[in-house]
């Protein structure tokens, strides 16, 4: 049993109908989804789950994925498998965090292109999010060109790619992996790409949109220090784009 992940091959899908293959309790799981179920710091989607004969659609409260299969849970009672459902999820929730997760990889290009330093870890939330480098020095003036940087970058409207290559093709590209440690499992033998043309380019298994200046603008809003050489940006997207 696989769940197709339809948001892997667009991710401006947010409906879809698809077949109940198990329940669990009150998880459910499908053929296929456009729910993205969390991971790699972006946050899952939220939505809902519909089929003939509810008092009311059902809510997916929380969403994990196991193995090959992703499993959403209801706040409803689920239905029987092989029913056919309709998940629709939250778009302008979906689309905050495509417009955040493409302006944390702007920013780790930005960031890898003029100081070549590694990511050590990043998260994603509803208004904001943060990304943390192996990096020493991170004073007032490096900060404004770091944000000026990715700015321009974002209104250069670099094209966004993604695709998929086998694991030896894709990890004989240099740099092809920022962050310190590998996390991708070594049974994975597809490694999805995430390429912004000009840019970036890194092995990722989230949402983006398709063109940089899709998202607006960028701030950084804070800065923290979390070690000799470790420190920690935090930013927001441009509220009037």
């Amino acid at each position: 049993m696989k769940t197709k992940l339809l948001y892997h091959t667009n991710s401006f899908t947010y409906e879809c109908t698809a077949t109940v293959v198990a329940v669990e309790g009150d998880d459910i799981a499908l053929d296929a989804t456009v729910f993205y179920p969390g991971g790699g710091g972006q946050m899952a989607d939220r939505g809902m789950i519909t089929w003939p004969g509810q008092d009311y659609p059902a809510s997916v409260i929380a969403m994990h994925k196991r193995d090959d299969v992703v499993w959403h849970t209801l706040d409803y009672p689920p239905p029987p498998i092989g029913t056919e459902v309709v998940g629709t999820i939250d778009w302008d929730f979906r689309y905050q965090m495509m417009r955040t997760h493409t302006a944390l990889h702007i920013l780790c290009g930005v960031i890898w292109k003029e100081f070549n330093v590694q990511v050590t870890g990043g998260q994603m939330y509803p208004d904001r999010a943060r990304m943390d480098f192996a990096m020493e020095n991170l004073d007032k003036e490096r900060i404004a060109y770091i944000e000026e940087k990715v700015n321009e970058a974002i209104k250069a409207d670099y094209p966004i790619r993604v695709y998929s290559l086998p694991r030896e093709k894709a990890f004989s590209i240099p740099d092809l992996v920022r962050t310190k440690v590998n996390l991708l499992p070594p049974e994975m033998e597809e490694i999805r790409i995430v390429e912004i043309v000009g840019l970036d380019l890194q092995a990722d298994g989230g949402t983006h949109v398709n063109h940089t200046r899709e998202v607006g603008g960028i701030h950084i809003t804070k800065t923290e220090n979390k070690g000799r050489i470790n420190k920690r940006l935090e930013i927001m997207l441009d509220s009037s784009q």
